[in-house]
């Protein structure tokens, strides 16, 4: 087609866009299309504009390192990564589920810890926890043998690759579920943390005069065959932006229960007082168990 007018740039991309023969691809490119161009024509998008729009996505692949993944950092900025997730699981939406955003700091091959190990690997000040949590299907029933990950930030607000003065790998572990599901360890109280705000991200915060603060919170990713992967985060409720997640990943079957105690540990007498505990129950659904691809090596 040769183009005449505006209007035939559409055309003439729909109808590339139709011959792609793969199903599912032609459906997400038509549409992509047709959004894309209609946002264009909306906004009325000015060639400066475009090319700044365009050096930003650049910017975003630029940015993105084995410790570091900016494009992740901005899906959830803008609340893509939680729609996608809430889109795809809980009945497609309709009810509540456990899953939540992957976010940009999941290693793939955590070290494994035994059933109530400590997963604290270098000096790391705070408040000691101990969670107890159990794995089960949606009728309730204990899944046994699944491998789950956990990792949370430091009580400074930094995971570990992020911060040259911890151990490698450190508040990081993969645990076995036993015969009931169940699988314990003890950390140490996260606290709620600002994201990076060196990058594209930080000038879009700015720009919006947005914070950049996530609640704290602890990830899980556990997979077990014949069940969807679940990937998970447990928020504390008494942290102040619990009600205003950067990322926009905290939904009401995510607040967790950290309780604080001033009272001896009833099985180890020279724990820190205060000390926190975390009950919580993570529920599988059914599906194909695929890991997800690591936003950091």
């Amino acid at each position: 087609m040769i183009i005449e007018r505006e209007q035939d740039v559409t055309a003439a991309a729909l109808a590339v866009m139709e011959r792609t023969s793969d199903p599912r691809m032609r459906q997400i490119m038509v549409s992509l299309v047709k959004h894309l161009h209609g946002f264009v024509r909306d906004v009325r998008l000015t060639e400066k504009e475009f090319r700044d729009a365009t050096a930003v996505i650049a910017e975003l692949g630029k940015l993105t390192t084995d410790t570091h993944n900016e494009v992740v950092l901005m899906a959830g900025s803008l609340g893509v990564s939680p729609l996608v997730c809430l889109l795809n699981n809980g009945d497609q939406g309709n009810t509540e589920t456990d899953q939540s955003l992957l976010g940009p700091f999941w290693r793939l091959n955590s070290p494994r810890v035994e059933n109530g190990g400590s997963i604290v690997r270098s000096e790391t000040p705070g408040a000691p926890l101990f969670v107890n949590s159990r794995v089960v299907d949606k009728e309730g029933r204990p899944v046994a043998g699944a491998e789950v990950d956990v990792w949370h930030a430091s009580p400074v607000g930094l995971y570990e690759n992020q911060d040259p003065e911890q151990a490698d790998m450190n508040l990081r572990g993969k645990f076995t579920t036993d015969v009931d599901g169940r699988f314990a360890f003890r950390s140490v109280m996260m606290v709620g943390y600002p994201i990076p705000t060196d990058g594209v991200v930080g000038r879009l915060l700015k720009a919006q005069s947005r914070h950049p603060y996530r609640p704290a919170h602890l990830h899980a990713l556990i997979f077990k065959p014949g069940f969807k992967v679940l990937i998970s985060q447990v928020y504390d409720p008494n942290d102040p932006h619990i009600d205003s997640d950067v990322q926009f990943g905290v939904t009401q079957a995510l607040i967790g229960k950290f309780v604080r105690h001033e009272t001896l540990h009833p099985a180890a007498s020279n724990v820190a007082m205060p000390w926190y505990s975390l009950d919580h129950t993570y529920r599988l659904e059914v599906g194909e168990a695929v890991l997800p691809r690591p936003p950091i090596k």
